[in-house]
């Protein structure tokens, strides 16, 4: 995502120098940007659970498999949340706000869509990343029915996040952290926006459109100095999304750090939001 400010010039340049087809290509590439990098080299991860999630994928036609860090609660009952990550960086990278969600009082699942850190090898899609999230949301419902579950989705991840809770409908809630309403609505924030270029989108992501289909509460949280994605792409998000939700505007958060320094925010949103037992909310571990 730290590449889309040159996207307005390239979508126009490419579309004529090579076609739609390696439009697509090129779009795919630039929005997830692949990765087995973690954020900031390599995070602790020892204590955190391999996961391996097979599933026949109708997207690629083919079996696919998706690589998964679980940290798990002490508590035998807590609340489990699917974790979906940004662009650009692999699911160890986002080992900062597992562990903080832990602290919260969730059971963490995160993982990798394909193309990134150890799960199968290809270009990721829209499609594919929203078929990713599904399976790993059933892989979730599979070996932990009784305790509650939710969904967040940071950057990207929660564009990914909102098609996933607009679809399911056993979902306790979802929180969605610096995302946006559309791909195109991001484009248009940017200093070349003016350029008529929806048409050459093929990777859309219209959260703005599958919100209002959420049925369960919904937090959305921005950094006020989150110069990638604009707090007013939050707050439009947020404002399309139907009854109980919560707007958290972090001060001072960045596109990175609202997570670690909104953390005894989120404590209090989350409790009152979700009706969650309030866990610790003391200082916050170190990483995005």
């Amino acid at each position: 995502m730290k590449r889309w400010p040159l996207l307005t010039t390239l979508l126009l340049a490419v579309a004529a120098m090579v076609g739609c087809a390696a439009l697509d290509v090129r779009q795919r590439e630039w929005i997830f940007q692949p990765s087995d990098r973690a954020w900031g080299g390599v995070q602790a991860t020892d204590d955190m659970m391999d996961v391996w999630i097979d599933f026949n994928s109708i997207a690629s036609g083919k079996a696919e498999q998706l690589h998964g860090l679980y940290l798990p609660s002490e508590q035998k009952a807590a609340p489990v949340l699917l974790y979906l990550h940004g662009a650009g960086w692999n699911v160890s990278g986002s080992a900062g706000r597992m562990r903080r969600m832990q602290a919260l009082g969730f059971s963490v699942l995160a993982v990798d869509y394909r193309g990134f850190g150890r799960s199968s090898a290809g270009l990721p899609s829209e499609a594919t990343a929203l078929e990713d999230a599904r399976a790993a949301w059933d892989w979730i419902a599979r070996r932990h029915p009784a305790p509650p579950r939710y969904i967040f989705g940071h950057s990207l991840g929660g564009a990914i996040a909102i098609d996933l809770a607009a679809q399911v409908n056993d979902e306790s809630g979802t929180i969605v952290d610096g995302t946006f309403t559309s791909i195109l609505d991001v484009v248009s924030s940017f200093k070349w926006g003016w350029l008529p270029v929806s048409s050459l989108i093929t990777q859309r992501f219209e959260s703005v459109r599958k919100v209002a289909s959420i049925g369960s509460p919904l937090l959305v949280v921005h950094g006020s100095e989150d110069h990638l994605i604009s707090p007013s792409l939050g707050r439009k998000l947020f404002d399309a999304a139907q009854e109980p939700k919560r707007f958290m505007l972090v001060k001072g958060g960045s596109h990175h750090n609202t997570n670690a320094l909104g953390y005894a925010q989120y404590g209090q949103a989350v409790a009152e939001l979700f009706h969650l037992p309030l866990a610790a909310t003391g200082a916050a571990t170190a990483g995005p």
